[in-house]
């Protein structure tokens, strides 16, 4: 009974250490999500308050909290696969008392009517002997499960700082088309005002002053779907950064020209969709169904479970720690499962089923990865050519406008003349600010389709 009573004492010891150090590496653990920022990418854009979005969204976003439990849950599902790996220790204590016996016999021995009480109090242990390795797969297989669940958590992240930089991006848009429409107005508001002044002198038709007016309640109505527009975006960043309705009119942000417009590659090799977290989920879903069938498979053979008490036995609670109180028993129970309706070799099938669906969903994932990746990249070579060619016109305009101004300014034109140049030049512009926007969206889709790398330099880490 003494060394029964060191043993169970070293057991507990034991357990509590191992639970204090695994608490201990958890408050040294670094935070893995912060590598799912990737602030270091985001901060290319030279824009601090894209990265303070960013940050925000980190703090407040519903959906990345929503993951992160999902991963925590994961660990726990790991942990309780884990413990059907060791060996389990309880207590079921057994009290109880006769108070009238039938005739008991033990061969020629014969016990007449009785009564007794019983008290029986025991640690009951068992263990399956994992023979054929099935407890150790089926943890391994809860441990790709969870590596799946947090390539999940990954994705969120891309998608969720992706969306924000989308949606900063149109928000500075929208300032500057907003900006440029307004000033739209103010010129066709004087313009209409001169051709009014013309017809009522006589030195214009009525249909050119209703042209100009036609055109004003255009313009017009053109600012008000920008204005909408940006209240729009300005509420989706807001829920994307967790801020509430009250701060959307002070949300910061900075001038359209200041993010920074990336360069792009000539190609993307191919083996990039290498880090997309659908391909990694797709390879160890794989693996999982793999390590399933293994499972199955094992579940036809023998299983083992030793199984043991220790404990206290006495039929007067007062002696029940006395001497010769003491009882204990060990053993081993062999169990083989001979007819189950056929549902073990169901779920065998089941598996293999499963597993050549899992090699066709990871083929689709390579097919689908390399479209998106070319096709991102594609519409982003597109949006900067579409770009430099809006630059060009809008300093080409700016030049014909600086032409105007002289001829103005020498009488050679007319000051309504001179206003509508000045409407074609800002219009221009409203051209570039959108194909400059555009461009910018486009990188953060190429970072989306690559699964989240720099792709400027992700040729080079292949």
């Amino acid at each position: 009974m003494k060394n029964f009573k060191i043993l169970l004492t070293l057991f507990i010891l034991l357990c509590s250490f191992n639970i204090a150090a695994e608490a201990k590496n958890k408050k040294n653990t670094p935070d893995y999500r912060v590598e799912y920022l990737n602030l270091d990418w985001w901060q290319k854009y030279n824009d601090p308050v894209l990265t303070d979005y960013i940050t925000t969204a980190f703090k407040n976003n519903q959906d990345l909290k929503i993951a992160s439990f999902n991963v925590k849950q994961s660990e726990q599902v790991v942990k309780m696969a884990f413990a059907g790996q060791l060996p389990q220790v309880g207590f079921q204590g057994d009290l109880f008392r006769d108070f009238s016996s039938s005739t008991v016999k033990f061969g020629d021995v014969v016990i007449p009517d009785y009564k007794q009480s019983n008290f029986f109090l025991p640690l009951t242990m068992s263990y399956e002997i994992d023979i054929w390795g099935e407890n150790y797969l089926r943890t391994k297989s809860f441990k790709k499960q969870h590596e799946i669940v947090k390539q999940n958590e990954r994705a969120s992240y891309i998608s969720l700082t992706s969306a924000v930089a989308s949606q900063y991006f149109n928000l500075i848009k929208f300032d500057k088309l907003i900006k440029d429409q307004e000033e739209l107005v103010k010129l066709q508001t004087e313009i209409v005002r001169l051709e009014e002044i013309k017809y009522n002198n006589g030195l214009c038709p009525v249909t050119e002053l209703m042209d100009e007016k036609q055109l004003l309640t255009q313009l017009k109505e053109e600012l008000n779907v920008y204005i909408d527009k940006r209240l729009i975006v300005a509420r989706e960043l807001g829920v994307l950064t967790g801020l509430r309705e009250k701060d959307l009119s002070q949300m910061a942000r900075s001038d359209y020209s200041m993010p920074e417009l990336l360069p792009l590659p000539e190609t993307i090799n191919a083996e990039v969709i290498q880090y997309r977290p659908d391909y990694l989920k797709a390879e160890d879903y794989i693996e999982k169904i793999g390590i399933d069938a293994k499972v199955a498979r094992r579940d036809f053979l023998p299983k083992f479970i030793l199984y043991g008490q220790a404990g206290f036995s006495a039929y007067n609670f007062t002696n029940i720690f006395g001497n010769h109180t003491f009882k204990s028993l060990a053993g081993v129970v062999p169990s083989l499962d001979l007819f189950t309706g056929g549902a073990k070799m169901a779920r065998l099938r089941w598996t293999k089923l499963e597993l050549e669906k899992a090699r066709q969903m990871y083929e689709k994932t390579i097919l689908t990865s390399i479209q998106e990746v070319n096709d991102s990249l594609g519409g982003a070579k597109t949006r900067e050519k579409n770009y430099k060619e809006s630059v060009k016109r809008y300093n080409l305009e700016n030049e014909k406008y600086k032409l105007a101004d002289k001829k103005f300014n020498i009488g050679a034109k007319s000051h309504l003349d001179l206003m509508k140049d000045s409407e074609k030049l800002i219009v221009a512009d409203k051209d570039k600010v959108n194909n400059q926007v555009n461009y910018l969206i486009s990188t953060v889709d190429i970072y989306k389709a690559v699964g989240g790398k720099d792709f400027t330099t992700v040729n080079d880490n292949l």
